[in-house]
């Protein structure tokens, strides 16, 4: 299914192209990535990702730093990992703090905080597993602000997830504890990429 397959060149607008239709673009990606938003405590936010969210993102970077031929290749490399496989859902996890010293502070409290996050959908714990391009927390225990995530279901958990009229996203490390319950157009939404 083409939802699931790979990204090419041939899936992206030429820059021109792009470049007149980016305000409509923008408009509608807009109301996609809202549907798939989850803010879970004060400070972090779950963007979950589809084959169109990753085009779009793609699409911007080429749109921004204009690298050509060269960075197309780069940008695929990078985002088609992202693209969900029909049997996961991916997430860009940011941690989302204005003030740069409250920020640093934060940071360097949650290191390895991807080994904390999880779906528990009626007691059925699915957890996440890192992208693994570069490790997210450093030596000092400071992690990312910015992490990358795919929750990989079984074949029991897939339909398990698929029939949930919510499900609990949460984040149990021990200086950042938060539950988020999903329901609605955004549950919709995620039940998509199944």
């Amino acid at each position: 299914m083409i939802k699931y397959a790979p990204i090419t060149e041939k899936n992206l607008l030429p820059l021109d192209e792009f470049s007149k239709k980016r305000a409509d673009l923008r408009r509608h990606i807009i109301a996609v990535k809202n549907r798939r938003r989850v803010a879970i405590g004060p400070d972090v936010t779950f963007y979950f990702e589809n084959r169109e969210t990753l085009v779009w993102q793609i699409q911007e970077m080429l749109y921004i730093e204009k690298g050509g031929a060269e960075q197309i290749k780069d940008e695929l490399r990078a985002y088609n990992p992202m693209v969900p496989k029909g049997h996961e859902l991916v997430a860009t996890m940011m941690i989302e703090i204005d003030d740069m010293e409250r920020r640093r502070l934060t940071l360097q409290q949650l290191g390895h905080i991807e080994n904390y996050v999880s779906f528990d959908i009626d007691g059925d714990i699915i957890r996440v597993k890192p992208e693994e391009d570069v490790e997210r927390t450093d030596n000092s225990g400071k992690t990312s602000a910015v992490h990358f995530f795919h929750f990989p279901m079984t074949r029991d958990q897939c339909p398990r997830f698929s029939q949930a009229a919510s499900v609990i996203l949460q984040i149990t490390h021990p200086r950042y504890t938060y539950k988020a319950t999903i329901t609605g157009d955004v549950l919709a939404a995620l039940k998509e990429d199944l």
